[in-house]
């Protein structure tokens, strides 16, 4: 026969939790939040007893826009992809080709780009020792709609959510055999709390947009670069602004949606402040069964929160956005050598115009240096050098010196991608082919 009295009745120790349970826990709450619109059926899987109710009332209140909310829960309003960081990182700076495009910094999925192509393996094109700088060259043979909206990633591990809910669920129904009523309260409102959240967030859908370009645009080429990076995009315009200005955001059913998610932030914030006066009034027994119902919730989220977003982001950005381009990189000993590998492979109209954006170095011999290999370019000539090339009149031993070592440079470059199949475009052919016919004629 059960009596109303607790199994740590007589103990005088008590937990006030109360004023750390709002705030514990809570980044990584919001981070395993952010898995709902990746995993399927993760949305509805949430009926958990979730720490950190303060932290996400706040975060989620500041995308709620009407004049309620915004009186409840004061700052910058904040899109919905930024809060699950879909959104707002800031990719590097990009050059159009052939449009004539240059800008400043990119966006999100840029960046997203960017840091794949810093991990993906390379051959290596040796030189003189210096900076090494990646190349990667981008094919985009796939010029994506308008909207895309991915298909939700099937894994087990959102299904472990079991183990929180069951242990939310056991601590609540022994708070309640024992007529802890606080307690029992408190964790059946967290489990309420959390699982509507998810629901309602859930029913947003990750999207990716992007602009069409009109008819007859020229083909988007173009030079992503970072400081030990650059990487080459070869395609249709729409392929290429899909990386540039193209994002991620969450799409809800409605606009009304977004007061929805305030109305959540409602309900975790009056778990926070039910939690600050109720958890004292609660037993020893309710108090431990509580801290329970959220340690094992908090070490869910914490695994939740672990998997690699930015990694899941790129999966989505590569394989459902772009139908996996053709990603091949290399290595080069020396910054000049990589922009001059790049216009190797470009052959672009207007070399110079990338040789200043990318090497803006501005002495006289910097100056004739870039003239040579200008006219080489636009002559389809061999970028390779003899001594006569920088033993020049009215030249220091030292400014020789340095004209030799860039010279060096642009022919390491240019060796490289003649001996490597870098999938070089029409006019390089032409190079080849003049080269050819000198070799048979030496």
């Amino acid at each position: 026969m059960l009596t109303t009295s607790t199994p740590l009745d007589k103990s005088h120790f008590t937990l006030d939790t109360s004023g750390v349970s709002g705030f514990f826990g809570g980044d990584e709450a919001i981070y395993a939040m952010a898995t709902v619109h990746i995993y399927r059926g993760r949305q509805w899987l949430g009926w958990y007893n979730t720490p950190g109710s303060y932290q996400i009332a706040k975060q989620y209140g500041l995308v709620a826009k009407s004049v309620i909310f915004k009186g409840l829960f004061p700052g910058v309003r904040i899109d919905p992809a930024r809060i699950f960081e879909f959104d707002g990182w800031q990719g590097p700076r990009f050059q159009a080709v052939d449009s004539g495009t240059i800008m400043d910094s990119t966006g999100h999925l840029a960046s997203i780009l960017m840091k794949e192509c810093a991990s993906i393996p390379a051959k290596s094109i040796p030189g003189r020792e210096g900076s090494s700088v990646g190349v990667t060259i981008v094919k985009l043979n796939t010029v994506p709609d308008k909207t895309v909206v991915p298909k939700r990633i099937f894994a087990s591990s959102p299904f472990l959510a079991i183990i929180p809910i069951s242990v939310s669920l056991a601590t609540c129904v022994a708070c309640a055999v024992y007529k802890d009523w606080y307690s029992f309260s408190l964790i059946l409102w967290g489990m309420l709390s959390n699982g509507i959240s998810c629901l309602v967030i859930g029913l947003g859908s990750l999207c990716f947009t992007h602009h069409i370009p009109a008819g007859g645009c020229p083909r988007g080429d173009g030079i992503l670069g970072s400081g030990k990076e650059l990487v080459l995009l070869q395609g249709e315009e729409g392929a290429v602004n899909s990386i540039t200005i193209g994002r991620f955001s969450l799409e809800f059913p409605s606009e009304c949606y977004e007061d929805y998610i305030g109305y959540c932030s409602i309900l975790l914030a009056i778990q926070f402040i039910a939690q600050l006066f109720l958890i004292p009034q609660g037993s020893l027994f309710g108090q431990i069964m509580f801290i329970t119902s959220l340690g094992v919730s908090w070490i869910y989220n914490m695994c939740l929160a672990a998997f690699d977003r930015e990694r899941i982001q790129q999966r989505i950005l590569l394989d459902d956005v772009l139908g996996r381009p053709t990603m091949t990189k290399y290595i080069l000993d020396s910054r000049t050598a990589a922009v001059v590998f790049l216009l190797c492979v470009l052959s672009p109209e207007n070399p110079k115009k990338i040789l200043d954006a990318y090497l803006p170095n501005d002495t006289k011999v910097w100056r004739a240096w870039k003239e040579v290999v200008v006219q080489r370019l636009l002559q389809k000539r061999a970028l390779r050098f003899e001594e006569t090339d920088w033993k020049l009149a009215g030249y220091s031993a030292k400014d020789q010196e340095l004209l030799q070592a860039l010279y060096g440079d642009a022919q390491v470059a240019y060796n490289g991608w003649y001996e490597v199949p870098v999938g070089t475009s029409c006019h390089s052919s032409v190079t080849i082919a003049t080269e050819k016919s000198e070799e048979k004629a030496c």
